[in-house]
């Protein structure tokens, strides 16, 4: 392997201080790569020096070169499935919905069911979109919301499900309904394998499709590592475990990945032993000692798990614990004991409560960790420092968008709404962060979620950006400086994942890097979301590099 040497731009060495980030941020002026891994970080003189003949040279010609980026937590299987069905994502408001939606559906005649996603409930009153908006269409419609915990249907749908007024609510979820209780074409949460589970299985060729399609658009990004937030079944998904395998095995899989093993909520310890079964059937690239506890839904449907009730919901609305917290303590302590990290899902108050509540008393060194964190109450955030629990972050949704304005605030109420995505408030008290995009809810780009976190704006490529308080702060005591995000996702996240050979350019580390197409760290704040990527390695190889315009 040839050696290479970056120079002629700043080097951003994620090697500050961990948690905390106190003082300046750490840069070098060079780095020299052989045989894949850091031969030497420094001033530029130094690095030199240390160069042998026929070094390929990378001039930076001022652009940043920083640690590849690690996304903590995401779903990329089920990302690069979508892309190749209706990927609504793309496009905002049921116009552009009902246009894309028809267009898939003419140019593929053949298929039993149109299905895809990537629909946003903020583009429908209320966030529920109805049945007999995508009835035109002459085949059973499935289409899963961006944040998957909903999917909308028609009515021939439900008539193949066999769904009618007197279904009942599953006990984890919630048929939407109209006033008559006839079935409106929105499902929730558990309710969605009503319907999903009916839907054509995707094969083993297009589970491995998708997810090299996947690798391919993450390492566009600058991601070569990262945490698939559900390897499992749920809510009407493949098992993605077989596609990790394969691709780990034959060495198609570049990135480094861990699987966090879904913990399914209708079972309970008896899982366990399968869940260690398939940990050791992991290996290479690919690692599963992680384990995905859902604890809650989340706040736009009121199944995120909140302390108060929501405002103007009724007394008894409060959400929904998935799993019993009497029994997720002594689950969390077998997974604990075990060596599994165990990788939360928590949205509410409530369940970041019980999830913390569950981590009391575990083993920091197995590096547990909650994620999106939307509703903290102020007297916990403190407890993710004491307990060593990481606070794994999904900047992008921390803005003044119309999900938040209009499905969450008014139903929060001014006090919780307060609480929201407090990431400044956990650095404060000492906790350390990873951060993730939960792809394809929102943009993997990791650079969107930076300009998010420093700004709490939505970044200008936005399909939100010009919603009309897109652009004003949300709750700006809580922005992170670019630094600390920064390494929150390099650092932080490969931390998360266990891979201490990553996330820091330091010499004998894995020679995982980006070069930038510019120096964030050199323009206003508010432009942090105009840069991107020009070239990705992974272990020195060039994985990714931007075509020339």
């Amino acid at each position: 392997m040839t050696d290479l040497l970056f120079h002629g731009g700043p080097v951003f060495t994620a090697a500050s201080p961990y948690p905390g980030f106190s003082g300046p941020p750490v840069f070098a002026e060079a780095v020299l790569v052989r045989e894949g891994r850091v031969a030497a970080v420094g001033a530029e003189a130094d690095v030199l020096r240390q160069a042998r003949p026929r070094t390929e040279t990378v001039d930076l010609r001022g652009r940043l070169l920083t640690p590849a980026f690690t996304d903590a937590h995401v779903h990329p299987v089920q990302a690069g499935l979508e892309r190749a069905k209706c990927e609504l994502s793309e496009v905002f408001g049921l116009p552009a919905y009902v246009q894309k939606i028809a267009e898939y559906a003419g140019a593929f005649p053949g298929k039993p069911w149109v299905d895809g996603g990537g629909w946003d409930m903020a583009a429908f009153p209320g966030g529920l979109p109805h049945r007999s908006q995508i009835d035109f269409v002459d085949r059973p419609v499935y289409l899963i919301q961006r944040d998957h915990h909903a999917a909308w249907v028609n009515t021939r749908a439900l008539e193949i499900a066999g769904i009618t007024a007197e279904t009942p609510d599953p006990a984890d979820g919630r048929i939407e309904r109209d006033a008559d209780g006839t079935p409106s074409g929105v499902l929730h949460e558990g309710a969605m394998d009503l319907v999903g589970l009916l839907t054509p299985r995707p094969t083993a060729g297009d589970l491995d499709a998708a997810l090299m399609d996947a690798q391919e658009h993450l390492f566009s990004l600058g991601i070569t590592g990262w945490q698939d937030a559900i390897v499992g079944s749920y809510a009407g998904s493949d098992d993605n475990f077989p596609a990790y395998l394969s691709a780990a095995g034959s060495g198609r899989l570049k990135a480094r990945v861990v699987g966090a093993l879904w913990w399914d909520r209708n079972r309970g310890a008896d899982q366990i032993e399968e869940l260690e079964a398939r940990r050791a059937q992991a290996g290479g690239s690919f690692s599963a000692g992680s384990v995905k506890i859902m604890q809650d839904g989340i706040a736009e449907n009121f199944t995120a798990a909140v302390i108060e009730p929501y405002c103007n919901c009724g007394p008894d609305q409060r959400g929904l614990s998935y799993v019993e917290p009497g029994a997720l303590k002594g689950y969390v302590a077998e997974l604990d004991r075990r060596g599994f990290q165990v990788h939360f899902h928590a949205i509410g108050e409530r369940a970041v409560r019980e999830s913390l509540d569950a981590l009391e008393g575990t083993s920091p060194g197995n590096r547990h960790h909650i994620a999106h964190l939307q509703i903290v109450e102020p007297s916990d955030v403190p407890r993710f420092g004491r307990l060593g629990v990481t606070a794994n972050l999904q900047p992008l949704w921390a803005t003044h968008h119309l999900q938040m304005d209009e499905l969450c605030i008014p139903f929060l109420g001014e006090e919780r709404s307060s609480w929201q995505y407090p990431f400044a408030g956990l650095v404060r008290t000492g906790a350390r962060l990873c951060a993730g995009s939960d792809w394809p809810v929102s943009s993997a780009d990791p650079l969107q979620g930076m300009h998010v976190a420093v700004n709490r704006t939505e970044p200008g490529g936005s399909v939100h950006a010009g919603y009309p308080t897109a652009q004003t702060p949300f709750l700006p005591g809580q922005s992170l400086d670019l630094a600390t995000a920064m390494t929150a996702y390099t650092a932080g996240s490969a931390w998360i994942d266990h891979d201490d050979e990553a996330g820091v350019i330091a010499v004998g580390n894995r020679a995982d890097l980006v070069v930038l197409d510019r120096d964030p760290y050199a323009l206003p704040p508010r432009d942090i979301w105009t840069t991107g990527v020009a070239l990705t390695f992974a272990a020195g190889e060039a994985v990714y590099e931007r075509p020339s315009s």
